[in-house]
């Protein structure tokens, strides 16, 4: 068991009166559906729009990035003098995530992408990957459906000249991707009556975006995203060393330092000794087993009593922030061991991705197609069924491939499987059985394991609570699929009251927007996109 971090985060201030005092209101869901509307014109954001190409995390002078196997858009061309952003070609073509990386390019910028977009909140100004799937989900509840399509469109141009869909279209993001939602969030547009003008204009779309969903999916099937043997598929990042968006937290990775040199029984190779300041050949030497200090300024200063952390552990913490849940101790401290799991999230994801391409190959009159990805979908069905149930616990567990053991930490991604259709009705029921791991006052908590960071107890986020709602109903347990609504929307509910936004996270355990994080990404950020998405869709369920 994790021991829990030094908290510090401060929780959000209450809405204060004109004379200073807090203001207390009481919760009222039609304040927050009125919220709700009103926010997706306040999160667009337009590669013509000098605000949308502003980063917080990195201090540079804004930079946009247009594919170098394409003319400059017409659009695009003015913005030097409107906006003050310099405007440059990628270096080469980009055929697959990883080809490009960051390095490459003489500093750091958005990637351009041709349509309107709906941007999480806060410090994050650019497209992500899976938030854009909650996100797609309650711009098609809210009759959106245009904001909707368009969102999509840009991962189909992500994949046509970025090389698939990535973490977000920044190029630091351009050695990684994200949970696989983008079948889903086809499904999603293609099947809302109003996305489309006529039944041939679906056609066309969805023919277009079939060939290029084929074409991310082999983003998961290379031999760098395999777990071993196993069949499954792992997390993965084609970079190395420290991730370079980490330039904003500078003391993010020297707390973990720290926390593993008071935890030494759970410094899985993740330490080394080294200097603050290294020399010419200590700086030569640490490139090899650590990180480059020349190149990269997160690097030198990811330093703390002595230590610095090892090549290993930065693969791990990569591959983690591909799996969405940066930061947990869900695989090991920090999560520096992402890299050698098979985890029951990404396979799942990738069942339903499978299925999904199966129903469209059906729908386009692709019938060898359609064969070919059912039998995709069933050779994974058989490898999670083989590595991920554990019949002992009665759940769906990680597979750590390279020791050859199931992981024992409880993680609320165990429910993935009933929402993609993986599991059996005998196992749905299981799993059922251990909501009381993760249920909490305000909806279900990430794990059972207080570690202090944002992914664990006692936090909870939309889209881990929709999809377990999602998938129990599907699996005909609605009473709990309600009652979890009613929770988490509840909770929303309260800390708009409180502050008058919504968050990207909760508390589980208060039942509330108070949240204070330890070590990560310590704030609580506004706005938030897929916490709006999934309110929406959770009044289907209420």
């Amino acid at each position: 068991m994790a021991a829990p971090l030094v908290l510090r985060a401060q929780e959000a201030s209450p809405v204060a009166a004109a004379d200073g005092a807090a203001v207390e209101r009481e919760p009222d869901a039609a304040a927050t559906l009125a919220w709700i509307h009103k926010s997706w014109d306040v999160l667009s954001r337009s590669m013509t729009d000098c605000h949308s190409l502003v980063d917080v995390k990195v201090t540079t002078n804004p930079v946009l990035y247009v594919p170098a196997d394409g003319e400059v858009p017409e659009a695009v061309k003015g913005l030097e003098g409107q906006c003050g952003v310099k405007v440059v070609a990628l270096p080469k073509k980009i055929a697959k995530v990883g080809e490009l990386m960051p390095e490459e390019v003489a500093a750091p910028g958005l990637l351009y992408l041709p349509n309107k977009y709906v941007v999480p909140g806060g410090r994050f100004n650019e497209m992500y990957g899976w938030d854009s799937y909650f996100i797609v989900l309650g711009l098609v509840a809210d009759h959106r459906e245009a904001l909707a399509r368009g969102q999509v469109e840009n991962f189909f141009y992500e994949i046509e000249h970025y090389g698939g869909v990535l973490n977000a279209n920044r190029t630091y993001f351009l050695t990684r991707s994200q949970p696989p939602f983008l079948t889903s969030m086809m499904r999603a547009v293609y099947e809302a009556p109003e996305s489309f003008g006529s039944r041939m204009e679906a056609r066309a779309w969805l023919e277009r975006g079939y060939a290029l969903a084929a074409k991310d999916y082999q983003t998961w099937t290379r031999p760098e995203h395999k777990a071993g043997t196993t069949g499954l598929a792992r997390y993965y990042d084609y970079g190395m060393g420290p991730v370079p968006e980490m330039a904003d937290d500078s003391t993010y990775y020297p707390d973990v330092i720290r926390w593993l040199v008071a935890h030494p029984a759970e410094n899985h190779g993740f330490l080394l000794k080294g200097a603050e300041k290294p020399t010419a050949a200590e700086a030569e030497q640490l490139a090899k087993a650590s990180c480059d200090a020349r190149k990269s300024a997160v690097c030198l200063k990811a330093w703390a009593g002595g230590y610095r952390l090892t090549k290993e552990y930065f693969a791990g913490d990569r591959a983690m922030r591909e799996s969405g849940f940066d930061t947990s101790f869900r695989f090991e401290a920090f999560s520096g061991a992402t890299n050698h799991y098979a985890p029951v999230c990404l396979n799942s994801l990738l069942f339903r991705y499978e299925r999904d391409m199966e129903h469209f190959a059906h729908v386009l009159g692709k019938v060898q197609e359609a064969a070919h990805w059912k039998k995709l979908a069933a050779a994974r069905l058989g490898a999670i069924q083989r590595y991920l149930w554990r019949a002992d616990l009665g759940t769906f567990a990680d597979w750590d491939f390279v020791h050859a053991k199931a992981s024992k930490y409880a993680f609320v991604t165990s429910f993935y499987p009933l929402w993609a259709g993986v599991a059996t009705r005998e196992q749905a029921a299981k799993v059922e059985a251990t909501l009381k791991l993760f249920e909490r006052p305000g909806g279900l908590a990430m794990s059972n394991t207080a570690s202090g960071v944002q992914w664990d107890e006692p936090f909870g986020w939309a889209p881990t609570n929709w999809l377990a709602a999602e998938g129990l109903a599907k699996m005909g347990y609605k009473d709990d699929a309600r009652r979890i609504a009613q929770k988490f929307t509840a909770s929303v509910d309260k800390g708009y009251a409180k502050d008058q936004t919504i968050r990207e996270k909760y508390n589980m355990e208060t039942g509330n927007s108070d949240v204070k994080v330890a070590a990560g990404y310590k704030t609580n950020v506004i706005g938030f996109g897929w916490t709006n998405g999934v309110y929406l869709r959770m009044q289907e369920l209420r």
